[in-house]
């Protein structure tokens, strides 16, 4: 009998988490397959971007079992590109860690670029943007790389309503044709609802509730199983 195949792109046994005295997380189990967008969600301060260093190498001190497949790629609320260097070169940033530069560098962030709509914005600066391209921009850079795993903090959370709904959009766009895992952190539940595949919620640094999302995508957000969904999760973050 053969082996079963291990499709996850990351998983976390067992994994705790301290600051000094406090305990961040407990006992965090989660995994993501390949081609499978897991969104976590829960109040401020429950342990969400701490997983995300974990799962990063940001974070290296604490217990438990972490396994990456490959270099994962890091999308923040902000956009964090470099104000002295043009949007290409931005991009091509995130070739570095893989050692790929010059002209070969450059065409892999052209090519990133036309895929997220800013291929006319390839020299202009970062401080010429709007705040939805310089977010595309962000994507773009960390998807330059072709991970295998994309970890996302709030990543459309200071977006205005459309351009949050239009970078959502893009995002399904760029997994359906790379394939890559995704573990999106938010506070959103509708957001979480929209996007994922399945949703984690996360309280005082333990998961304490586990969400299949069984819709067809693109999802309605005015159908009753959005709305059974979104009433689940916001109870079980205790909102009433």
């Amino acid at each position: 009998m053969s082996a079963p195949v291990d499709t996850a792109v990351a998983s976390l046994v067992g994994v705790d988490k301290w600051y000094g005295d406090h305990q961040v997380l407990d006992g965090v189990d989660l995994h993501v397959d390949r081609g499978e967008i897991v969104a976590l969600v829960g109040r401020s301060g429950s342990g969400k971007s701490t997983i995300l260093r974990v799962l990063s190498g940001l974070s290296d001190d604490h217990s438990g079992e972490t396994r990456v497949a490959g270099r994962p790629a890091v999308a923040f609320q902000e956009p964090r590109l470099f104000p002295w260097r043009t949007v290409r070169q931005n991009v091509s940033y995130g070739l570095n860690p893989s050692g790929v530069t010059g002209r070969a560098a450059e065409q892999a962030a052209d090519a990133t670029l036309a895929e997220v709509g800013l291929d006319d914005k390839r020299d202009a600066w970062p401080a010429t943007l709007s705040g939805g391209q310089a977010q595309r921009a962000a994507l773009a850079r960390a998807l330059v790389g072709e991970p295998e795993l994309l970890l996302l903090d709030e990543p459309f959370g200071a977006l205005d309503a459309l351009t949050r709904l239009t970078m959502q959009s893009l995002l399904l766009d760029l997994w359906r044709r790379h394939g890559f895992g995704v573990l999106l952190v938010t506070h959103d539940v509708d957001e979480a609802v929209a996007l994922a595949d399945r949703v984690l919620v996360l309280d005082a640094g333990t998961v304490t509730d586990h969400v299949d999302v069984d819709l067809p995508r693109p999802r309605d957000r005015g159908t009753p199983g959005f709305a059974s969904l979104r009433g689940h999760l916001l109870a079980a973050l205790g909102v009433h």
